[in-house]
């Protein structure tokens, strides 16, 4: 995969060429992220770092659509599901909880895993195997739904 960094530029320059002022405003977003922790670190990340944010970034366009529309903000709600979406387009493709289950059932199976007691155990294993491809949340919903 190409530099995360450049990825970003080239589509920068895409949504600008193609007059998407939505799109281009949420890469910038994302870019002036990922300078700050540049700037405030002094030293040039790497795809790795770069990747951190962009799910960072992504955690917190979650965590705001649930708020706004539990607050009933709908129309604010909308805003954050198209950045969302944006930051989506550059990191990996998201596991669905269907793709999840066989990752987390040999976590289960590798523990011995029998009680909620043992979650701890069973995120160690399966967090590190499925980094960037979801979040913590949607693991552990899985592993309710095993152990249940």
């Amino acid at each position: 995969m190409e530099n995360l960094k450049q990825e970003l530029q080239n589509a920068l320059k895409e949504a600008m060429r193609n007059k998407e002022k939505e799109r281009r405003n949420v890469i910038r977003l994302v870019q002036s992220a990922v300078k700050q922790v540049e700037v405030d670190e002094q030293t040039e990340l790497d795809n790795d770092a770069v990747m951190k944010i962009l799910q960072k970034e992504a955690k917190k366009r979650r965590e705001s659509i649930a708020e706004l529309e539990k607050a009933g903000r709908a129309e604010d709600a909308e805003n954050e599901k198209f950045e969302l979406v944006v930051i989506e387009d550059f990191l990996p493709k998201q596991l669905t909880a269907e793709e999840l289950k066989p990752i987390v059932q040999e976590a289960i199976d590798e523990v011995g895993a029998t009680s909620m007691k043992q979650m701890g155990d069973i995120m160690k294993i399966v967090m590190p195997k499925v980094q960037g491809r979801t979040d913590g949340r949607q693991v552990n919903a899985v592993v309710k739904e095993l152990l249940g």
